[in-house]
């Protein structure tokens, strides 16, 4: 396997599991250290189980078992203050950013009448405020690096509508509009910004005991979470193959994308 990344450093948020462990270890595989954060705990109103620090920990010792050294922080990616904290103490221990996977997000399904005004906001708070954030906190660090790549995790609900996932689909479409508007902004500084639009992947995240039964109440509307090749979901591995290469040399004219691994969801 190439070794892409070697001598570089990558901040992975929502990094305790799923596809933010994924795309922690593989950067390390690939030679990077990891700056690696979650925020280890469960909300409760989200319906899937979230990180925790026994995750976060073990995503570490997968990436120092590639030899890799990694820096972990449990943090809310809500807040300015805290993300700015962390960002800079990782830098600090690690020595320079390169690589940004703003990753964090989570996801409740229900009708648009059950959306409670908490659901809406800390689902905007976290997809939307929350990598904005993590952008703003790293930023200055790849600036001064000399340039580097930003991946924003978005999502077939960054494209289309989904029913019954309506604060997540108005927070992963904003989630375009950023990642145009900073490719644009932050060129002059060699920084570029993509992002990934996956399909439903074998994660907590991906797997809902909700949507079955509404959608029994609404079959017109389940073709819409179809895919076009013949796969259910995919894996996080998927999703962290594009990481790889829109964070790499191999993608160093590539900005301001929004890449789908969608398993031919959106062309249908």
């Amino acid at each position: 396997m190439p070794v892409r990344f070697e001598g570089k450093v990558a901040l992975v948020t929502g990094a305790s599991q799923g596809q933010g462990r994924s795309h922690a270890v593989q950067l390390a595989a690939e030679g990077a250290d990891v700056i690696a954060v979650d925020l280890c705990r469960q909300l409760d109103f989200v319906p899937y189980a979230m990180g925790t620090s026994d995750g976060l920990a073990e995503t570490a010792r997968l990436v120092e078992a590639h030899g890799r050294r990694v820096y972990t922080s449990r943090v809310d990616v809500r807040s300015r203050e805290d993300v700015l904290q962390v960002v800079d103490r990782g830098v600090e221990r690690l020595g320079r950013l390169d690589i940004v996977a703003a990753n964090a997000s989570i996801c409740t399904v229900q009708p648009h009448e059950d959306v409670t005004e908490q659901v809406w906001q800390h689902t905007l708070d976290t997809n939307l405020t929350g990598v904005w954030n993590t952008c703003a906190a790293a930023i200055p660090h790849l600036a001064a690096t000399g340039g580097g790549a930003i991946v924003i995790t978005g999502s077939t609900a960054s494209t289309v509508g989904l029913p019954f996932y309506l604060p997540y689909v108005a927070s992963k479409h904003a989630l375009t509009g950023v990642t145009r508007t900073l490719a644009l902004e932050l060129a002059d500084r060699a920084i570029r910004v993509n992002m990934i639009n996956p399909t439903g992947v074998d994660t907590a995240q991906g797997h809902s005991e909700i949507l079955p039964a509404l959608l029994e109440q609404r079959p017109d509307l389940a073709p819409i979470f179809k895919n076009t090749l013949p796969v259910e979901r995919i894996d996080a591995i998927d999703v962290t193959r594009a990481l790889l290469f829109l964070a790499s040399d191999e993608a160093r004219y590539i900005t301001g994308i929004a890449m789908p691994v969608d398993a031919g969801s959106t062309i249908r």
